[in-house]
């Protein structure tokens, strides 16, 4: 185990459950999530499973001395002249949408006799697109997220009694790996945060679409940002703008929230109709993929914690393998509808229900709901166990953060 490290178990299991598979190994999600370090975690546990140094062929198409990669005919003979001999190669390509034409350096080596091979990227368009032309059936992928409070409170080794406290600072300086090793230092965290977002505006959005009016884009992202959990509108944002006094056109926003989504910097959401089992076409939400970017760029005040725990729930919901929409029942809405192999679950969220009204306007929707699937309020608030309302349970987000009553 390296030291200072985040360990990132689940997503590591899942790559030793597919090794020398043939499948291409893809893992997909935000720049800075962990994707790199994961990698690096595999290669060390390879090496103490026995793999030799020289059957392992590692190249990160962002640093420097790999840039003569960045042709894919360059890509595909490096590393060919690199195949181990005697047994089986296991090569790691990060952020790989940086070549241009990955794919077809990818789908040469994959089709190699004792070949594994591994791939990150950051853009969603880039990966799916390609891959999805070239490579269909014959890739595997799994969706990084920045750490999960779990994560977060292991790696930080965080007692019993200042779980609160942690949880207050999760939500504050975000998720990011990197940003659990910087022990609360709010101006290197800052400078951190502000290099992802400028990295992932530029590289991941502006470069890719030829965007130059970068102070649009930022004004997307940051109404994005501000109405986390709220219906948004593509003539909406257009609107917002175009009284700003800038102009653009809801074609361009669209194509925008398109790229920013891509970037896996938001997740759009659609709504779903409980009652009719059928997807809506009306406005869907965003959420954003930390917490920590949303309070940099917004200066978030105490009143926006509820839409900051709406969006930490409905990261966790993904971590755990679910499928999620907004649910909608008649004229009421249920936060998330989640699910997974076992079926439905629907979710509220909500700050605090210690107010009578907060609480009966909470459970209202959830028990409008006819069926037999399991019913759940999240809280911050301190409950000795979980409340129960007839079948719909109240449990603390914490504790449900942490895998306790889940």
């Amino acid at each position: 185990m390296r030291e200072g490290l985040v360990q990132r178990e689940f997503y590591l299991e899942w790559l030793k459950s597919w090794r020398e598979k043939q499948m291409i190994k893809v893992v997909a999600g935000v720049r800075r999530c962990g994707k790199s370090t994961l990698f690096k975690l595999y290669i060390d546990w390879l090496l103490e499973s026995g793999v030799k140094p020289e059957q392992i062929i590692s190249v990160n198409l962002e640093e420097l001395e790999y840039e003569k990669l960045l042709d894919y005919h360059m890509l595909y003979e490096y590393i060919k002249a690199r195949l181990y001999k005697g047994g089986y190669t296991y090569i790691f390509i990060d952020e790989v949408q940086s070549c241009k034409g990955y794919e077809k350096a990818v789908d040469s080596l994959f089709v190699k006799d004792n070949v594994d091979v591994y791939i990150t990227g950051s853009n969603a368009y880039l990966l799916s697109s390609e891959l999805a032309t070239l490579l269909t059936g014959r890739y595997v992928q799994i969706s990084m997220l920045p750490l999960s409070f779990a994560e977060y409170a292991r790696f930080m080794e965080i007692a019993e009694k200042d779980l609160f406290a942690a949880f207050q600072r999760y939500l504050r300086f975000g998720a990011f790996p990197a940003v659990a090793t910087l022990n609360d230092r709010e101006d290197l965290v800052n400078s951190y945060l502000d290099g992802i977002y400028n990295s992932i505006l530029v590289k991941d959005v502006a470069v890719r679409l030829g965007i130059t009016d970068i102070a649009v884009l930022t004004s997307i992202a940051i109404f994005l940002f501000s109405n986390v959990g709220s219906p948004v509108s593509v003539k909406k944002i257009a609107d917002t703008i175009n009284s700003a006094g800038r102009t653009i056109s809801v074609n361009t926003v669209d194509k925008y929230l398109h790229a920013l989504c891509d970037s896996y910097l938001f997740y759009k959401v659609e709504r779903y109709d409980i009652r009719g089992r059928q997807h809506l076409k009306t406005q869907g939400k965003y959420y954003a993929v930390d917490s920590g970017l949303r309070e940099r760029l917004l200066a978030s005040s105490s009143s926006d914690l509820g839409h900051v725990l709406e969006n930490t729930v409905y990261l966790e919901l993904l971590r755990r393998g679910a499928k999620v929409n907004i649910g909608k029942m008649a004229e009421k809405e249920v936060d998330f509808v989640a699910e997974n192999a076992n079926g439905f679950t629907y979710y509220q969220v909500s700050a605090s229900v210690l107010d009578e009204n907060t609480l009966k306007r909470e459970l209202e929707p959830l028990q409008r709901i006819s069926d037999n699937h399991p019913k759940v309020l999240l809280t911050l608030d301190e409950i000795p166990h979980s409340a129960n309302y007839d079948g719909i349970r109240q449990l603390n987000v914490v504790d449900w953060l942490l895998g306790k009553g889940y």
